[in-house]
């Protein structure tokens, strides 16, 4: 099977109270368990350029390949430029648990789903296409 039109099967999101080196080795695991990564099975990941995500204490899972972003390039992470959409709810603001952050961080999905314009205007480079 061509390994590029292979469609992601599963996707998700894990949502971690800190950001740090002993919170990402403990999603590095799920991720790990989730789809389901082997010898036979090896997953890229891609990520920034973040202290943690680059520290000596973390335990990459075997099956597991990291790649770095070099730095300062927002053109290869479009995503980076939804943050100030997608926190606004949560901008100086409390909350009593992970879970009612989470429900509020849904609703601002829902919310997002009807903005494309304003998202296409954010990550609208030249060499992306939408369908």
């Amino acid at each position: 099977m061509d390994l590029l039109n292979q469609k992601l099967e599963k996707q998700g999101w894990y949502l971690i109270p800190r950001v740090n080196t002993q919170w990402l080795n403990l999603v590095y695991q799920a991720f790990a368990a989730d789809v389901g990564v082997s010898s036979k099975k090896r997953i890229l990941v891609v990520e920034d350029n973040a202290a943690w995500h680059k520290s000596q204490k973390a335990i990459v899972p075997e099956g597991i390949h990291l790649e770095f972003l070099p730095p300062y390039s927002p053109e290869l992470q479009p995503a980076e430029r939804l943050w100030s959409l997608v926190d606004e709810p949560l901008v100086n603001e409390y909350f009593e648990s992970l879970e009612e952050m989470e429900e509020i961080l849904v609703k601002r999905c829902c919310v997002l789903e009807n903005m494309k314009e304003e998202i296409k205007n954010l990550t609208d480079y030249h060499w992306l296409t939408y369908s």
